[in-house]
């Protein structure tokens, strides 16, 4: 038998280091070739990384939100023949550390096997409960309060097995407020409570999330875009009711290939349209080179809402598609976001950025530019309003948009004059294929 220590690949171009968001194995698995083993995240998207051999894992280095690099050895696996490296102690005894951090599948005790868990607790009156960043993400998901959950490891340190235990039998820990309920005699004593007056109780609980993975990335992002561009904001009202019975039309009479159209795919196009009169909003601005690189290309990065975080998937070539192909690639990209399988190249590349607000509603918002990106477009619902037309009140169809620019290389006439001229296009949709 042999070891076979295994080094964190090279995942991307420059790319040169990646977060552990989760591992998906634990010292003493038996894996096969190709079976999943973690899942990185590094500056562009997240990726799966397979085992690379037959073995049985004998370390884990790196726990969940730890940075590894690229070259580093991650996991060591025992395996048949000789392996490339030699055990190494040092790195046994800090797997056995990292593997209570490791986000692993922990089977929980069968509940006529599992004994009443201890409710004494062995932390000081006062303190807040030890645990892992994966431990504490478990107990948030499962619903689990840390602080009745007795912890087994040095001086209190709440493991998976602890908490695996706890949602299997969990057993609350006598309080004050329970005996206060008891009278001298030892017999219970009920108030009766009328249902105008219901008892509220002051609430001091914090629940400590560790900024990690995806949410890291979205901060730091963030802060440079905040930073280092001025931002400035522009609104603007659309009378979208022709564009309406036009979409309706249409998703009326298109064939089963076909997917249905919602407001995007025609904004996609009307800001292809928009972008070649005003090209200055198509740009990137390379703050290092002091450059601004205006693009022909129309890349739409499209935000979308995950159940890991706001990612941005991207539309490619949107000036060389119809709207139908818009549809179908913006589904595309933003299921795979979703899902967790988008591409690096389905990530990156944006020349512009629209970030949709329609199901929300709302007045208006200030979008944070997606950097390096010099304007970003948000789209409203839209909704039936009474509006004034040659001196007559009609009801119409008004979609709202809010956009922020860069104001270091989009002047305000220019982020003006990008929004009315999407206005005139969706307000007048056949513009939009002439």
């Amino acid at each position: 038998m042999g070891i076979y220590a295994f080094k964190l690949p090279d995942i991307g171009e420059g790319v040169v280091e990646g977060e552990v968001v989760e591992w998906k194995v634990a010292v003493g698995d038996k894996l096969k070739e190709d079976d999943l083993i973690l899942s990185v995240m590094t500056d562009k998207a997240t990726v799966e990384i397979p085992s690379p051999v037959d073995g049985k894992v004998t370390m884990i280095k790196g726990g969940v939100g730890e940075i590894i690099a690229v070259g580093s050895v991650c996991i060591e696996f025992e395996v048949e023949g000789d392996g490339n490296a030699s055990a190494s102690s040092a790195d046994s005894k800090a797997a056995s550390t990292v593997v209570d951090d490791a986000p692993t599948p922990v089977a929980e005790p069968a509940l006529d096997d599992t004994p009443a868990p201890d409710t004494s607790s062995n932390r000081a009156p006062g303190t807040k409960p030890m645990a892992s960043p994966a431990v504490r993400r478990s107990a948030l998901e499962a619903g689990v309060d840390l602080d009745q959950v007795v912890g087994s490891g040095p001086a209190g340190r709440i493991t998976r097995a602890d908490l695996a235990a706890w949602i299997a039998n969990p057993v609350a820990p006598a309080s004050s407020d329970d005996s206060a309920t008891a009278s001298s005699s030892g017999s219970s004593v009920s108030t009766p409570v009328s249902a105008s007056s219901v008892a509220k109780v002051a609430k001091n609980g914090v629940t400590e999330i560790p900024v990690i993975g995806l949410r890291r990335k979205i901060a730091e992002q963030m802060v440079k875009s905040v930073t280092t561009i001025p931002h400035f904001s522009y609104f603007e009202e659309v009378d979208v009711t022709e564009l309406e019975s036009l979409r309706q039309h249409l998703n009326a009479n298109r064939s089963a290939d076909q997917p249905k159209l919602t407001y995007l795919p025609f904004i996609m196009q009307g800001l292809v349209k928009a972008l070649a009169d005003n090209p200055i909003c198509n740009a990137i601005y390379d703050d290092e080179a002091g450059k601004v690189f205006r693009h022909e290309a129309v890349h739409l990065g499209i935000a979308t809402q995950t159940d890991r975080g706001l990612y941005v998937p991207v539309v490619k070539h949107v000036e060389a598609m119809d709207v139908w192909t818009s549809a179908a690639e913006m589904m595309r990209v933003s299921d795979a976001a979703k899902k967790g399988t988008a591409s690096i190249d389905d990530l990156s590349g944006s020349t512009f950025t629209i970030t949709s607000l329609g199901r929300m509603g709302g007045l208006g918002a200030t979008p944070i530019i997606n950097k390096p990106e010099v304007g970003i477009l948000g789209v409203h619902n839209a909704v039936e309003t009474p509006v004034v037309i040659d001196g007559r009140i009609e009801v119409r169809r008004i979609m709202r948009l809010s956009s922020s620019w860069d104001h270091r290389v989009v002047d305000g006439w220019d982020g003006a004059m990008l929004v009315q001229s999407l206005k005139k296009y969706l307000e007048h949709p056949a513009t939009i294929f002439m």
